[in-house]
């Protein structure tokens, strides 16, 4: 495994992306991976919010449109996001901080299908409040995107990889 990781981050592709000058290089994809993370955890939080009671003058029904963006932005988010990994796959797979990440960002995926099956899907949606499962499910949401966010900016800062300023004094 470890022998086709380095490959794949010894690739033309990877090289290119982890040491090239071009904007278009690493700046580029980690600007829209950043760019596709507040799509889809702004949006999301934007829905759990309104699930939560915020907003109350604006229908329900009007949020669960915003699905499709937010989905846009995941799949930028994984697209660059595997490009991120492949120009440090040996570090990454070996980093406990990435499965964190990657277990938040799995659960948050999970939580909004429950929320636009449980919550969307209830006929009664405009007509009561939201029941407290889908304000369970809208706030555990924003708590995985919050660790997933987390966790990826932790990335740079701790786990193997991470070389430290100090001096050792």
């Amino acid at each position: 495994m470890m022998q086709f990781l380095s490959a794949v981050e010894q690739s033309g592709f990877s090289v290119w992306v982890r040491e090239s000058n071009s904007l278009l290089a690493y700046p580029g994809v980690l600007f829209l991976h950043t760019l596709g993370m507040g799509v889809v955890a702004g949006i999301s939080g934007l829905i759990a919010l309104r699930i939560l009671g915020c907003a109350r003058e604006v229908p329900l029904a009007d949020v669960r449109k915003m699905y499709p963006y937010m989905w846009v932005g995941f799949y930028v988010n994984a697209v660059t996001g595997i490009v991120l990994f492949a120009i440090d796959a040996t570090t990454k797979i070996i980093d406990p901080v990435f499965y964190v990440k990657l277990a938040f960002i799995a659960a948050a995926l999970f939580l909004m299908h429950r929320i636009d099956r449980e919550v969307f899907g209830d006929p009664l949606l405009e007509k009561r409040p939201v029941q407290m499962n889908g304000q369970i499910l809208a706030f555990a949401t924003v708590v995985c995107w919050t660790g997933a966010i987390t966790a990826g900016r932790l990335l740079a800062y701790v786990g193997p990889g991470v070389i430290s300023s100090s001096s050792g004094k």
